[in-house]
């Protein structure tokens, strides 16, 4: 937990549940502000923040929880490994600062955040209730149906990330028994626009309370 994270909303009383979003390579916690306050505004009550990765991006700006200069199939998962323990233990501090379970806690992760969010499911089970990958992939093939359900939201024309990841990996997950969703959005490259806010919402809302009989 970094005294740079965002907190977006945190409500009067306790939280009744957890959404940390988590940015790209090279980016910062402020670009998903304004994803976490249209979430906040959905679920009231609900305790929201934008995390900051721990190391800055070699690339030039913004940061990272792991390096992508020289990255590739085969050492990308050594990567996520070593940066694992501080991402999972930066979910555990948010859950003990709000008071909320993991049972109520939501990961939504965009591009390094996704892939973060979608290991944590494979490397630190039980850590979190629901999982929103927007534009991520697996760094290597998942092993294990997730403790997690899995809401994947990618762009068709990602040129960053091929679509054909999210295929990819919805269909392991399937494959393994997980609860899992996968949305697709036409014509949108490596990125979050106003369609795949409004599918995270569809997303992340509770179900419907079943009428009375």
């Amino acid at each position: 937990m970094s005294e740079r994270d965002i907190v977006v909303r945190q409500p009067a009383g306790k939280a009744s549940a957890l959404v940390l979003l988590f940015h790209g390579v090279g980016a910062t916690p402020e670009g998903l502000v304004p994803l976490g306050e249209l979430i906040a505004d959905a679920l009231p009550g609900v305790a929201v923040v934008s995390v900051r990765s721990p190391a800055p991006s070699d690339l030039g700006g913004g940061y990272q929880w792991f390096s992508v200069r020289g990255v590739d199939e085969a050492n990308r998962p050594a990567r996520v490994d070593a940066a694992m323990p501080a991402f999972a233990q930066t979910v555990r501090d948010w859950q003990a600062r709000t008071g909320v379970a993991p049972d109520a806690t939501t990961l939504l992760g965009f591009s390094q955040g996704a892939i973060m969010a979608l290991e944590a499911t494979q490397r630190a089970p039980g850590l979190v209730s629901r999982v929103v990958a927007l534009a991520g992939r697996f760094a290597e093939p998942p092993q294990t149906a997730p403790g997690a359900a899995v809401h994947w939201l990618h762009g068709e024309q990602d040129g960053v990330i091929p679509a054909a990841w999210a295929g990819q990996g919805v269909a392991q997950l399937r494959a393994l028994g997980a609860a899992v969703t996968l949305d697709l959005v036409p014509g949108l490259g490596h990125g979050v626009d106003a369609r795949m806010a409004r599918q995270v919402l569809e997303r992340l809302a509770p179900p419907p309370n079943p009428e009375p009989s």
